[in-house]
């Protein structure tokens, strides 16, 4: 289905909410630095991970895939090839769709690889996916395991007293499975080795992947004695975000369609303790100021005790919603109006910035 389609989908379906929604108190609201302070060093490297943590953000995110030799890192792509410099250290090792994927390299050789802001290769350039961010190819940063990661938290939450926590998402767990790896039993071993084990553990546990999320919580975390916080993350079906593999190995796109339809937030809860929505699945794009049109998303997950907390906010040019006036008018309107429980931001210092100014600490 169609974006477009979706949302009108979503409007028919989740749309009894009135375009008003009673707010919880500032203080309960959280902020997720996606990806770590990516808008001002590159994503999921350590110095962009401790940046964020003396910003003072309530989780720090990880994306987490796989390597050859069975580590985890931390990597918002289960390939290489679009923050590192990869082609060139290893070209002979792309596979035929022409991209490098981290499963085919071994730790030591991922660290070999030197991170840089995101890019995409045009008329054969690199061209910076974000050109007011951080400068390509300067410094020298580095692809880190989830371990790693784990203890500079933990270690800051020490040093400094806070209790920032992690928010992993487990990446494509359909294609490492394929790959005849089991990523998700691996993530909950970390977890697990590093406290995370129940609710009260300061970790949300994320995928795209419905059937794994279930698998998780019906089979992996029991047999594991866990019990952790889980999220669903929500997509549009023809993003390809979750293939399925049929009889013959051939991968279809995992139809999302049902989550937005009457009912939807009931099974997803059956599993999950929230949701990760995409923006304008929360807050339709056809709102204007001081016309802001609610989907009923946020209504309907919290009406089966889910917390909504979606993706991504960002102060760049061009990325600010034409139906808000800057960045803080964006959070005012999803964290009051439509009533979020938080959100994830490659600036975190500007929402809790923004929070802080409304009480919040």
């Amino acid at each position: 289905m169609k974006k477009i389609c979706l949302a009108a989908a979503i409007a028919s379906t989740l749309l009894a909410a009135p375009a008003f929604a009673q707010s919880a108190p500032d203080s309960d609201k959280i902020v997720v630095a996606h990806r770590g302070a990516s808008g001002y060093l590159p994503e999921h490297t350590l110095p962009a991970k401790a940046m964020a943590y003396a910003m003072k953000p309530d989780y720090i995110e990880q994306d987490v895939v796989m390597t050859k030799d069975d580590r985890l890192v931390v990597l918002h792509d289960h390939y290489l090839d679009r923050v590192t410099n990869v082609a060139q250290v290893f070209p002979d090792r792309a596979r035929e769709d022409g991209r490098y994927y981290a499963i085919d390299f071994t730790l030591p050789e991922i660290k070999q690889l030197s991170v840089t802001e995101g890019f995409n290769i045009k008329d054969g350039k690199q061209v910076q996916g974000f050109p007011e961010r951080y400068p390509m190819w300067q410094s020298d940063f580095k692809v880190p395991t989830f371990e790693e990661e784990i203890e500079m938290i933990q270690g800051l939450n020490k040093s400094l007293g806070y209790d920032i926590g992690i928010y992993p998402e487990i990446k494509a767990p359909w294609f490492h499975r394929h790959e005849g790896k089991d990523i998700s039993k691996a993530v909950l071993k970390v977890l697990k080795d590093y406290g995370y084990i129940s609710k009260d553990s300061n970790v949300f546990l994320q995928t795209f992947d419905f059937n794994e999320l279930k698998r998780i919580h019906d089979e992996l975390m029991p047999a594991m004695g866990m019990d952790v916080k889980l999220v669903q993350l929500l997509a549009y079906t023809d993003w390809n975000e979750t293939m399925v593999y049929d009889g013959k190995g051939l991968a279809q796109p995992y139809s999302y369609d049902w989550m937005f339809a009457k009912g939807g937030m009931e099974k997803v809860a059956k599993y999950a303790d929230g949701v990760g929505p995409w923006k304008p699945m929360v807050v339709s794009d056809k709102s204007t100021k001081g016309n802001i049109k609610l989907t009923g998303l946020v209504k309907a997950a919290h009406e089966q005790g889910m917390q909504v907390h979606p993706y991504t906010f960002r102060a760049d040019t061009g990325r600010i919603p034409a139906y808000a006036n800057d960045f803080n008018d964006m959070l005012d309107i999803f964290y009051n109006t439509a009533n979020v429980d938080g959100v994830f931001t490659d600036f975190p210092d500007k929402a809790v910035g923004y929070l802080s100014s409304k009480g919040r600490k």
